[in-house]
């Protein structure tokens, strides 16, 4: 019989892939991966619905960022900075703002990586700098794919690599952590050096794409005028009131540790200043609401789809299958391992949640080859990194599209989840199997 896992994600992709809206492709492959392993039609509605409240917290929390995003855009403050790099385009005229390209490139990709670790705040940046600079990045006609790919990289890498803020909870609280619990001795191990070389498969993978999408691409200005404002009057007091609110929501997350709880203090100060209108508060808010509500029930449906793969036991199965075709062979363990961690990973559409899955079961499969302590640190962070970027379901991708897509011009399967896996879960593929087979 086929696996339960591989009939899931492999339905959940063909859907995706023929256009098939994500929430629906992620329902239809939980039926079929829980029919396929065994669990019956009553199980796997019981299963997939108990895994829903895991994605509750994630959908409101972006939720309210969606009206905390609408509110700083009523402020002005993204739209300052639009201008100011708008203004430097025309100014260049024939040189196609060569100069602004690579600073609105840089500016992205660095304010995606501080958003792991100087920043903690992971995708929340997105709806509020990426809309207002969408009319600049047409007219200097950006592939919106570059951009994808440029911000999946800095979503990603640094808590694969740099064991700071998200980095710190995913490589020492969840990879360290999860090894030594299946028996590793991991005194003495430097995980930033155990997944140093995967990490320079992802610079590889950006380093290509920006081949990959070097061409101008031409998208209609006229759509994004229907949906995001071109010319926002702002002042220094709005610019003021929207530094302070942008400052205590992420103070005041960074302290109680809750994205509600933060883009809720953040769109009261811009209700209590003035800046946005009492009476038009419910309408902003509903307007917020709506610009995130695809990547929140995404979440949602994504979390009951990966509670079905769990309870098929089929991942287990897996993994046994995988290690019948090894035999005593090291170059094949290690390629098998990163081969099930994709899936299972593209599957459930998060690596912090994966390595808990994959490590009891990576672990004494590959104390039994013979790997080294550094070697399993690398193969089992690996194989949870893998399929992050490329997964329907990752807030990696979904988070990008959030906010290339308001003008409905950036299509999430074609335009960011196959731009994002090509180039980066291929050569984390190769690049975690040469570690693997060095360290």
């Amino acid at each position: 019989m086929i696996n339960a896992v591989i009939a899931a994600v492999g339905v959940m992709l063909i859907l995706s892939l023929s256009r098939v809206h994500v929430v629906i492709a992620l329902i239809v492959g939980a039926l079929v991966g829980g029919l396929t392993g065994g669990l019956g039609i009553d199980a796997t509605l019981k299963a997939f619905n108990s895994g829903l409240g895991g994605g509750a917290t994630v959908a409101l929390s972006y939720a309210l960022l969606g009206a905390f995003a609408v509110a700083i855009a009523k402020s002005g403050m993204a739209h300052a900075l639009a201008d100011k790099a708008l203004a430097m385009v025309d100014r260049q005229h024939a040189s196609s703002g060569g100069r602004v390209k690579w600073l609105l490139i840089g500016l992205l990709g660095v304010v995606a990586i501080a958003s792991q670790n100087i920043l903690p705040i992971h995708i929340a940046f997105i709806p509020l700098l990426v809309p207002p600079l969408l009319y600049v990045l047409t007219k200097l006609q950006l592939d919106r794919r570059l951009i994808a790919c440029v911000m999946t990289f800095g979503l990603i890498t640094p808590y694969m690599f740099l064991p700071v803020g998200f980095g710190n909870i995913f490589l020492n609280e969840i990879l360290l952590a999860n090894v030594a619990r299946s028996g590793v001795d991991i005194s003495g191990i430097n995980v930033t050096h155990a997944m140093g070389i995967p990490a320079l498969g992802m610079v590889f993978g950006l380093a290509i794409a920006f081949f990959s999408y070097r061409k101008k691409r031409v998208y209609d200005l006229g759509k994004i005028e229907q949906v995001e404002q071109v010319a926002v009057q702002y002042n220094p007091l709005s610019l003021m009131v929207a530094g302070l609110a942008i400052i205590a929501a992420f103070v005041i997350q960074l302290l109680l540790d809750s994205m509600i709880i933060g883009a809720l203090a953040g769109f009261l100060i811009f209700s209590v200043s003035g800046i946005v209108k009492w009476r038009d508060t419910d309408d902003l808010f509903t307007e917020g609401m709506k610009m995130m509500a695809m990547i929140g029930f995404i979440m949602i449906a994504a979390s009951g789809f990966g509670e079905v793969i769990k309870a098929t036991g089929d991942v287990q199965s897996l993994v046994v299958t995988a290690a019948s075709w090894i035999g005593h062979s090291k170059a094949i363990g290690a390629l098998l391992m990163l081969l099930v961690g994709l899936l299972v990973t593209m599957g459930i559409g998060s690596s912090f949640s994966t390595v808990p899955i994959l490590a009891v079961i990576f672990v004494p499969l590959c104390v039994q080859l013979g790997f080294s302590p550094l070697a399993i640190v690398c193969i089992v962070g690996t194989a949870g990194a893998l399929g992050d970027a490329g997964s329907p379901a990752s807030d990696s991708t979904l988070g990008p599209t959030s906010g290339l897509n308001v003008d409905g011009q950036h299509h999430h399967i074609w335009d960011t989840v196959v731009p994002t896996f090509l180039h980066y879960n291929l050569p984390l593929l190769a690049f975690g199997w040469v570690a693997a087979m060095v360290l």
